[in-house]
């Protein structure tokens, strides 16, 4: 007699219908994006959760546009940018691109180990980097791509914690409704570098990178390419924009947290993850500073292989070179390389005397730089019927990627007149 086969659970069923949308959308909740979100909320308190809602639409156009070129070019946006574009564009965007990644990579790292140090003060914050670098290396390496998109899509639960912890506390419900759904802005210095801060760690250049590239993956590993029609389209918007929902989601609620426990309790100032981290224990509680951890160093395993993985796909793209994750390491050693070097570099400037702070500094100097061309040539490519065929861009994703673009450029600019022109 046959047996039944058992059913799928629903928590299975739900992220076997999400695919790397969610993966892209909870990547860029990464530990230093955490610290970006905690500063504004400590700062600020909870004048800045309407940036949450009014960021979700521009980035879920943005990644739905390289999202379809995946789709359909069969190919990520660095071969595209290659075979349409010349040469100098791509070597720019790996100019500014390379040391912004990396940096964040290296921000990450120590995040992630500060915070292991501060639940076991006895292990030294170097000791947990340089573990949890050797622990992502083989972990990239030896896992194969199915199996990777699967741990990765699993690691999102870390991302939870930071849902739960504003409901440990009690909560003016009113005022943070009013405060989501009316913008406050400040013309001040402080205020604009934090809008800056969180368009630039919301819309990020190695997110549009990674999102066509593992579109462009499941094509082939679905073996699709032949067959991609609306239906697969619209299959594809709904990832991304529930990757992005979730995102935004994340962001909104860690801003929240400090928003409404680390402001209302007199700190103001987080320059790092275990600042916040920290600052939430004796404010509300060992059980929000323990899942406020916990999501730190669960959010570094989920981000870390995206932003090296982007990093290598854009390079192997470039150069040529026959990488995939989907390959073992002797098949693919200089796209596996690039990688390798990604986090032992990253590892290092934890050591050359270079803060995690500085660090993002850097990281969304260059991504602030890189972006508006970026968004450009996206807009460029979805709306080329010789590349995108039937699926170019519609009405409103035209209208929400040139508003990204006119945003992403003033911010751009603002941010470089406030570094260097010191005001």
């Amino acid at each position: 007699m046959e047996k039944k086969k058992a059913r799928p659970s629903p928590i299975k069923r739900f992220f076997s219908f999400l695919g790397p949308g969610l993966i892209t959308g909870a990547s860029d909740d990464d530990p230093s994006g955490i610290a970006t979100y905690s500063q504004a909320g400590a700062q600020f308190g909870t004048s800045t959760l309407w940036t949450a809602l009014f960021s979700f639409p521009l980035m879920a156009a943005m990644q739905e546009m390289c999202a379809r070129i995946g789709i359909v070019t069969s190919k990520g946006l660095t071969s595209t940018i290659r075979n349409h574009y010349p040469r100098p564009v791509l070597y720019i965007m790996i100019l500014f691109t390379f040391p912004a990644i990396i940096l964040n990579i290296g921000a990450d790292i120590a995040g992630m180990g500060a915070v292991a140090n501060l639940m076991v003060p006895s292990i030294p914050s170097i000791v947990f980097t340089f573990a949890f670098t050797i622990v992502l290396i083989l972990l990239i390496i030896y896992l194969p791509y199915q199996k990777m998109a699967s741990f990765l899509k699993y690691l999102c639960i870390f991302l939870l914690c930071y849902l739960v912890v504003p409901f440990l506390s009690k909560q003016n419900w009113g005022s943070i409704a009013r405060q989501t759904f009316i913008p406050t802005i400040h013309f001040n210095k402080q205020f604009i570098s934090i809008l800056v801060g969180i368009l630039g760690t919301t819309i990020s250049p190695y997110l549009f990178f990674w999102q066509a590239t593992m579109e462009s993956e499941d094509v082939q590993h679905q073996q699709q390419k032949l067959v991609v029609d609306k239906r697969i389209i619209q299959k594809m918007g709904w990832d991304v924009d529930a990757g992005m929902l979730f995102s935004n989601l994340v962001m909104f609620f860690i801003m929240l947290t400090a928003g409404t426990v680390l402001f209302s309790g007199g700190i103001h100032t987080i320059e790092t993850v275990e600042q916040a981290a920290k600052a939430l224990e004796p404010i509300a509680g060992k059980l929000s500073y323990l899942l406020f951890a916990i999501g730190v160093i669960g959010t570094g395993f989920l981000a870390i292989p995206v932003l090296s993985g982007s990093l290598s796909y854009i390079l192997s793209d470039t150069f040529d070179w026959d990488g995939s994750l989907d390959k073992k390491y002797y098949e693919a050693k200089p796209f596996y390389g690039v990688i390798i070097f990604s986090l032992v570099v990253g590892l290092g400037i934890n050591y050359l005397g270079i803060s995690p702070v500085q660090a993002l500094i850097y990281t969304a100097i260059l991504y602030g730089v890189t972006s508006p061309v970026m968004i450009a040539i996206i807009l460029h490519i979805s709306n080329n019927k010789k590349i995108m065929g039937e699926f170019t861009n519609g009405r409103l994703s035209n209208i929400l990627g040139i508003i990204t673009l006119v945003i992403m450029t003033a911010a751009a600019s603002a941010l470089l007149y406030f570094e260097f022109a010191g005001k």
